[in-house]
């Protein structure tokens, strides 16, 4: 009961909040769709109230009092697993022009069902070429052949690799290799696949935040990736040699859930998925083990991502 109770005085609050500070309408995000070339600009859900959550003083505050902590996210999370959030579903797929052809499932009892929805087979095209690694889901991509001398998303920001995964040893393996960060917004598919079939070792998890994970917010604050919750694991390959996996929780992401319980990836199979809101993967790999893929290099070094779908290349082995 009392949650309940403190749940509801934090929704009256952030509306009390929302409609005295009124939004400010945030720059357009601008990616490349792979398949034509194009310069498209993305649908951002609530992108009024994530400038504000990160532009404003008073948003800044909200954010970091309470939009960022778990309870927050999870009690949204249940939101959308009632009965009543179904009603959102057919407004959000015309709004971002969702292809339902490719849906296993019909219809969804609740907004989250949709959510984590399953494709059917063969909806997306998996590249089997052993010498290739995939994008491990659907979204929009950056690529860093040097992790520790490119720009990471903001001019003259270093991704700090150590920081990211709170293992001296560890990081000191991925010193100057190469790293590909892919973002899924909202509206994409949220299952996510093995890039790369090889040995899995254990997964591990390191606590934190729910920021949001749109450019939006990561422009501002490019830490959020060094503070939000996340996991990571070791695929193990004959080829690449060790590749670190790891699924980044975002603002209102209620969880991380791992469907495979193997201990051996296979390209393409599904690892696991989030639940709902956006979130992110990255892929990093050791110093001289991985070449990305040309297009994706261009565009990332132009300040554009790029739209790809689970299966398709986004690196090959370094001859």
């Amino acid at each position: 009961m009392k949650k309940k109770v403190l749940i509801a005085g934090i929704i009256l609050l952030l509306i009390v909040i929302f409609v005295f500070y009124p939004f400010s309408k945030p720059a357009p995000i601008h990616y490349i769709d792979r398949e034509t070339g194009q310069i498209k600009t993305e649908k951002v859900m609530a992108g009024g109230a994530l400038f504000w959550l990160y532009n404003n003083p008073l948003g800044e505050v909200t954010l970091n009092v309470l939009v960022k902590r778990k309870f927050v996210s999870e009690a949204y999370g249940r939101l959308m697993q009632t009965h009543w959030s179904a009603k959102k579903i057919n407004p959000f797929i015309k709004n971002y022009d969702i292809d339902t052809s490719q849906f296993i499932m019909k219809d969804f009892p609740d907004f989250n069902a949709f959510f984590i929805r399953k494709l059917k087979p063969g909806a997306r095209k998996i590249n089997r070429d052993s010498l290739v690694v995939v994008s491990p889901g659907d979204g929009k991509i950056q690529v860093f052949p040097n992790v520790d001398s490119a720009n990471f998303i903001v001019k003259g920001v270093r991704f700090n690799v150590q920081s990211f995964l709170k293992n001296d040893s560890l990081s000191h393996v991925y010193k100057g290799g190469t790293l590909i960060l892919l973002r899924l917004a909202p509206s994409d598919y949220h299952r996510y696949h093995f890039p790369l079939s090889g040995k899995l070792l254990p997964l591990h998890k390191i606590k934190g935040y729910y920021y949001s994970v749109n450019p939006i917010a990561i422009k501002k604050d490019v830490w959020i990736f060094f503070e939000n919750k996340r996991q990571y694991q070791i695929i193990r390959t004959k080829i690449f040699d060790d590749v670190l996996m790891s699924e980044i929780g975002a603002t209102m992401v209620g969880s991380m859930i791992e469907t495979y319980n193997g201990n051996h990836a296979i390209k393409g199979k599904e690892k696991g998925y989030f639940q709902f809101g956006g979130s992110s993967i990255i892929l990093l790999f050791k110093k001289g083990q991985a070449v990305v893929d040309k297009d994706l290099l261009k565009n990332t070094r132009n300040h554009f991502e790029t739209a790809v779908q689970m299966g398709e290349s986004v690196a090959t082995k370094k001859q």
